[in-house]
């Protein structure tokens, strides 16, 4: 008897902790009843040495005969789980789930008999399949829950389509992404099979441009299920493609997927939408000259740059003129890389300013109201540039409370030599506002401001000074992108 044990008690207000690993790879492919049995067990094991550890209380607790509840953990031993030490008097080792990964399992000879001489007669004498070979294909069987039936089939068409004596890794990659798919019964290899000779027309026409004299290789069938599944190119721009890059050599088919897989991250799908980027591509790559002129940057290589941010701004809209500026924007707020002019470029975008009359009222209207929050603080005393804050509570003003600019120069006026005039300003209208208070007669305000004159500087075609063009930025600084 043990110096010291758990209660009965205890044991059944615990927690029994069951691997993920057994959830996720063996769980879903066992019997319930052996599912039942294995945590049942292990839950057992939390108390070795109780009384009612034995068979004969297991068999009558889960109301099964001892010879099923043995093969059930005859099961779980095949599968490396458990080891079956007796059974008289029964016995169980349970194995930790990390060990089983990187055991050596044992595995009955009868049940892969057929699958071994199969298996051999599919090379045809070419090579021999060694005992690690059946090996891991016994684990992997085991461990994907495949049938061998499905595994055979997959290790022909291998060796057909390589005309060789392929190794197993080769084989074993195909067959574990397959059944990554969820392709695991000879059926469903079948129709994989199936689907792939359905394609072949098309894969060989492909191999007949790009000069390719053989049957295709597993990856490149998956390579064209991925164009015309997962990307979306039809048979025509696949064969354009290919016509580009014509006969060069046995990289052939991997340059195709290159150029394809670029067009696809660029989201150009039709053959215009190659054509007409392949045509601008000259104007573009003067842009990107243009725009590393105007950030003061220099990239050796244009080809990223055009093709993940021009292009992209380009096909948001965006007038390349406008690009050009926003770039010259950029440097005057001392953004000097393509990430921090892509932030700036996605605010424009979202307050909808993608064409230079856009561009232009946007910055008249910003500056404009820069220039008369720079009266108001003018008028109060205030000696600073305009900020975020002064921004904030104008737009307050004139767009959510509706206050006419009489209104608030009114206020301005009786502000005038007050500590904290800028915040007493705010206080007035905002009193204003709550009493509903709209015109100059209600409030009894007088006139309105003298306009101010600045040392102007020449940007964008125009005149403004330095502070307003960094009003523009700072008038976009909150927008969420």
């Amino acid at each position: 008897m043990s110096f010291c044990k758990y209660s009965t008690e205890y044991i059944a207000s615990s927690k029994t902790e069951v691997d993920n690993i057994f959830i996720n790879d063996y769980l879903p492919f066992a019997d319930p009843v052996a599912v039942k049995v294995y945590l049942f067990g292990l839950y057992k094991c939390s108390s070795p040495s109780s009384f009612d550890n034995t068979i004969e209380s297991f068999s009558n607790q889960l109301n099964m005969s001892q010879d099923d509840i043995l093969a059930c953990f005859e099961y779980w031993q095949e599968q490396g789980l458990v080891q079956v030490l007796k059974t008289i008097p029964a016995q169980i080792r349970y194995i930790p789930l990390n060990n089983v990964l990187t055991a050596n399992k044992l595995y009955k000879p009868e049940k892969y008999q057929v699958f071994n001489q199969q298996a051999q007669e599919i090379f045809e004498g070419k090579r021999e399949i060694s005992k690690t070979e059946y090996g891991e294909y016994y684990d992997f069987l085991e461990r994907y829950h495949v049938e061998q039936e499905a595994l055979l089939m997959i290790m022909k068409y291998c060796v057909d389509s390589k005309k060789s004596a392929v190794g197993y890794n080769y084989i074993l990659t195909v067959a574990k992404n397959w059944a990554n798919e969820g392709i695991t019964t000879a059926l469903q290899v079948e129709e994989k099979l199936t689907s792939f000779l359905q394609k072949e027309d098309e894969i060989q026409t492909i191999f007949k441009i790009i000069g390719i004299k053989r049957n295709a290789y597993v990856e490149e069938r998956a390579m064209f299920d991925k164009w015309t599944n997962d990307y979306g190119f039809n048979m025509d721009t696949i064969l354009y493609i290919s016509k580009k890059i014509k006969k060069s050599g046995k990289f052939a088919f991997n340059k195709l997927d290159q150029i394809l897989t670029k067009y696809f991250e660029m989201k150009l799908f039709s053959i215009m939408e190659i054509e007409q980027f392949e045509k601008n591509k000259t104007e573009l790559y003067d842009l990107a000259k243009e725009i590393n002129r105007n950030l003061g940057v220099y990239y050796e290589s244009l080809d990223n740059e055009v093709e993940t941010y021009i292009l992209k701004w380009i096909n948001l809209g965006f007038e390349k003129e406008v690009v050009a500026e926003l770039a010259l924007y950029c440097f005057k707020k001392s953004i000097r890389t393509l990430e921090g002019m892509d932030k700036t470029v996605n605010k424009f975008y979202k307050l909808g300013i993608v064409t230079l009359p856009a561009l232009q009222q946007y910055t008249d209207s910003v500056l404009k109201d820069d220039q008369t929050i720079g009266n108001i603080l003018k008028e109060l005393s205030i000696s600073r540039n305009v900020n975020y804050i002064d921004r904030e509570n104008y737009k307050t003003w004139k767009n959510d409370w509706q206050l006419s600019d009489e209104l608030i120069q009114h206020a301005v006026s009786i502000s005038k030599n007050k500590d904290n005039a800028m915040k007493y300003l705010s206080r007035v209208l905002a009193d204003w506002h709550i009493k509903g208070i709209k015109t100059v007669e209600e409030a009894k305000q007088s006139a309105p401001l003298q306009a101010q004159t600045q040392t102007q500087q020449n940007f964008n075609g125009r005149s403004y000074s330095k502070e307003q063009i960094n009003a523009l930025f700072d008038s976009i600084d909150d927008v969420e992108i």
